[in-house]
């Protein structure tokens, strides 16, 4: 049998038959850290409506008067500045990543929420959002949204290593 015949052969195969005793990927959200790992869905009632409070902080209504000039760049306090510079040029590193993209808005809200609460909890103080491509619709409201809590001190694009312009990375205060 020749190279070729034994290629037609295979290639008469379908992709069912090549695809048998294989199993669906089940998707599930994970917060990851490289010595960290929290599962979402196994928070107490308690922990839930802490997080909805922290999603409060997201609304639309003001989203025009506090970010005028360059929604991918924001300082609380003047002060902060050397932050905001360090933040820029990588020299922090995000102890946790949130994946966004793929979620509509009030998707991304409720897991910004969370995200703040486990942060809160956890001391993390340097955080990357990825908002991904696509319709540009969290890029551009994810800045505003996080323009409104109090405890973001300051956030930039990502610098390239973390995912330039698919990504946040956000400076928190701990409290």
């Amino acid at each position: 049998m020749t190279k070729r015949q034994k290629l037609l052969n295979l290639n008469k195969l379908s992709f069912k038959e090549y695809m048998v005793g294989t199993n669906k990927i089940v998707q599930d959200k994970f917060y990851q850290n490289k010595r960290f790992y929290i599962n979402v869905r196994s928070c107490k009632k308690k922990e839930i409506i802490e997080e909805e409070l922290h999603s409060y902080y997201f609304t639309n209504t003001k989203k025009y008067f506090l970010l005028k000039e360059n929604p991918i760049c924001y300082i609380r306090n003047s002060m902060f500045s050397s932050c905001l510079k360090n933040l820029k040029n990588g020299k922090y590193f995000p102890e946790i990543t949130l994946d966004l993209h793929g979620l509509t808005k009030n998707q991304a809200k409720k897991e910004l929420g969370r995200l703040f609460f486990i942060c809160q909890k956890e001391k993390f103080s340097c955080v990357s959002i990825i908002h991904g491509h696509g319709k540009n619709i969290l890029k551009l409201n994810i800045p505003f949204w996080l323009s409104q809590h109090p405890n973001v001190i300051a956030f930039h694009e990502a610098p390239r290593k973390f995912g330039k312009n698919i990504a946040i990375l956000v400076l928190l205060e701990v409290i």
